[in-house]
């Protein structure tokens, strides 16, 4: 029998809440918070300042060669506020916060050779530490042996609503039908590629928050995972 490690993963669509249900999980369990999404964002970041057409035939060996100067450091920002991510040193934070760059992340990530570099540098963190891993193939590809795994869900409108309001507090302006239209379109993509699509872990725990708040959804995650430490 494989020994479960002591991870818990938290996956699902764009603007489920992820983020910041999973900093708020970390910090009351005292583990580490693992902002995958952000590195797929450094990621497509790199691959957008090179001009890599990832659609080009034969890029996979660019593509390689360009990952193998990829440095990327996390580290937390203040309460409320996102990770801050830095590609090489660079502090790239509000670059990777758009809109345009989570629809570049997307595309990134069904790079066989971007989800390999990826998952070996998420492997390795989780084996450094207890961490609360979000994502999209957390759960299913990344963390299989994860003791604690969830898969967060909501409706796009609901999540449409959110990613709307988190941009106008940051003061960017995008309109709420963009945002849905950009959330929709991401849902496909992510969930009919081949390689490590969106989908539940067979033993995760799925939860709708439509109609729950961010604290609602902590406490129920906080008992489930201390219900199965027992």
């Amino acid at each position: 029998m494989v020994k479960k490690k002591n991870i818990v993963t938290i996956d699902g669509p764009s603007g489920a809440g992820k983020s910041t249900i999973s900093k708020m999980l970390a910090a009351k369990l005292h583990y580490t918070y693992l902002d995958t999404g952000a590195m797929y964002r450094v990621v497509g970041l790199l691959v957008e300042r090179s001009g890599l057409d990832l659609e080009a035939e034969n890029t996979g060996k660019k593509l390689k060669q360009l990952l193998d100067t990829l440095d990327i450091t996390l580290a937390s920002g203040e309460e409320g506020q996102e990770t801050r991510a830095f590609l090489n040193n660079e502090d790239v934070s509000d670059a990777i916060r758009t809109p345009e760059m989570a629809m570049v992340a997307s595309r990134v990530s069904a790079a066989p050779e971007v989800r390999k570099k990826l998952t070996e540098m998420q492997r390795a963190m989780g084996n450094k530490n207890a961490i609360v891993a979000e994502g999209r193939d957390m759960g299913t590809v990344v963390f299989p042996d994860a003791k604690h795994k969830f898969f967060l869900d909501a409706t796009p409108e609901e999540r449409a609503r959110r990613r709307h309001t988190q941009f106008l507090q940051n003061n960017q302006q995008v309109e709420f039908e963009e945002i849905l239209a950009q959330i929709q379109k991401r849902d496909r993509d992510d969930s009919s590629r081949s390689l490590a699509p969106l989908k539940p872990a067979e033993d995760a725990v799925v939860i709708d928050s439509s109609e729950m708040n961010i604290e609602e959804v902590v406490s129920f995650m906080l008992k489930t995972v201390h219900q199965n430490q027992k």
